[in-house]
């Protein structure tokens, strides 16, 4: 068995106000507080929320981190987060390269690879995300996307312990419809995500790096992934703004991880 400690992180995206994303901050808390040492569990809620989200989970174990942030470290740059802005917070971990973010927003694997070295800049833990559209796959191009993608991301970035990195499989085919890959085609990608951090740091590094399935994992299936060596946790969309999912999904991670 892996001796990576588990990796759980909650991506609400644009969804929650104020007041709900508080109480859903402090019911997660307070159920999560049973898995102990199981897991590393991260929640990311919108920027709006950073700071009161932030106070519910500060000394409480679960981690603080942010969905995105500017290529920039500061200046003129109307609307963009800084990765200085976010440490100021509290934030721990920010989400990089996220498929919404590729996809939706037209990011570039090289102004991700800015992203994150602006991230390391100030401290932060990263989670870079990668993964194939349908189209990708079908043409069978799904490993030389996601080696693409997480070297100009990593090329360039130093990090002072393999923990401070998590990478996230994350099929973009399979978010929000209900598809997922099966649990071989989630391992295959994973190994070849390990094995080309071994050629961007070394095999000491690349071995302690947390790999995540990102795409559609719920309670019903979080224990068949996480069973798999090749995958150390999740990160999770819809399912994380559910108490009663999210919790679900951490204990199944982190049971597994103890088992």
């Amino acid at each position: 068995m892996s001796t990576r400690i588990p990796f759980v992180g909650g991506n609400w995206k644009m969804n929650t106000n104020l007041v709900g994303g508080v109480e859903l901050a402090q019911a997660l808390v307070s159920q999560l507080a049973s898995i102990e040492s199981g897991c590393e569990i991260l929640i990311c809620p919108p920027f709006p929320y950073l700071q009161s989200v932030g106070q519910v989970l500060k000394g409480r174990g679960v981690l603080l981190g942010a969905q995105n942030c500017s290529d920039e470290p500061g200046g003129a740059f109307t609307g963009q987060v800084s990765a200085a802005m976010l440490a100021d917070l509290g934030v721990e971990w920010v989400i990089i390269g996220h498929s919404e973010c590729r996809h939706g927003l037209g990011e570039s694997n090289e102004l991700i690879g800015r992203k994150v070295l602006q991230a390391r800049a100030e401290g932060l833990k990263t989670v870079v995300c990668c993964g194939e559209t349908e189209e990708d796959r079908h043409a069978g191009r799904t490993h030389e996307i996601i080696e693409n993608q997480l070297r100009a991301a990593l090329v360039k970035a130093t990090f002072d312990r393999s923990e401070s990195l998590v990478v996230a499989y994350e099929p973009v085919w399979a978010i929000g419809t209900g598809m997922t890959p099966s649990i071989d085609d989630a391992e295959n990608v994973n190994r070849t995500i390990r094995s080309l951090l071994v050629s961007l740091y070394d095999s000491q590094f690349a071995s302690g790096v947390r790999v995540l399935y990102g795409g559609s994992m719920k309670p019903g299936n979080a224990a068949s992934f996480i069973a798999s060596p090749e995958i150390d946790g999740g990160l999770i969309g819809g399912a994380s703004l559910s108490t009663d999912d999210f919790v679900a999904i951490c204990r199944a991670v982190a049971g597994a991880s103890q088992g």
